[in-house]
């Protein structure tokens, strides 16, 4: 009905009509296209609002922190742990440090002995020396002695064994990599008694000194 009237009007206004007539069978179509049935300024789906750049797929944001990166750093604590035993076993003034120290040593050679065997099936390269951060505080500590050793020790190893049992649930919960999940997952409830027995040393110590201080 439309059409036919817009046919009529055009025969008789001729070449004027025959615009009016395009321009109007134009809007109807512009009425149906995908855009029309959203408001202003809003588009369909995977419609980009600029024609001169392509649609961008949607995708997953990817974890910063990859399983290497959380390979190598479990590695390079491990190290770290390991030194700082040594040096608890060796300067520390009180049997708790140095039975801490001792049992760092044992179970951080143990874990990384397995995390190894991890990097060599999955050819991971993992540091074998201290990095400028642990060696720095290697370095602190081994020029503390007594008490001022056993406190910073203690600290340290609080600290340490707090970021290490969050890095370890991480990965234990988020990780890609089968293999080094599966490290994570196995290693997680050591570093949990580690903990455990880190924040009861240093309450050990804060006591003794207590004690020590009020005679």
């Amino acid at each position: 009905m439309k059409n036919d009237l817009l046919r009529k009007i055009a025969h008789q206004l001729g070449a004027a009509g025959l615009v009016l007539l395009v321009a109007a069978l134009l809007y109807g179509q512009g009425m149906s296209s995908p855009t029309g049935q959203y408001p202003q300024g809003q588009r369909p789906p995977g419609l980009n609002p600029n024609p001169n750049m392509q649609n961008e797929p949607t995708t997953t944001p990817e974890s910063v922190f990859s399983d290497e990166d959380f390979a190598k750093d479990a590695a390079q604590g491990g190290l770290a742990e390991i030194k700082f035993g040594q040096l608890a076993e060796e300067k520390g003034s009180s049997d708790a440090v140095k039975d801490f120290g001792k049992r760092m040593v044992e179970d951080h050679l143990k874990a990384n002995e397995q995390l190894k065997d991890v990097a060599l099936r999955e050819k991971l390269k993992l540091p074998t020396e201290l990095s400028k951060k642990n060696q720095k505080n290697y370095d602190r500590l081994s020029q503390l002695s007594g008490d001022a050793f056993d406190r910073a020790y203690a600290r340290d190893m609080v600290r340490d064994h707090e970021n290490d049992v969050t890095a370890f649930k991480q990965e234990a919960s988020n990780g890609q990599n089968q293999a080094i999940k599966n490290f994570a997952l196995q290693t997680l409830a050591t570093l949990e008694d580690h903990l455990k027995m880190a924040r009861e040393m240093e309450q050990g110590l804060g006591k003794a000194t207590g004690k020590s201080g009020g005679q």
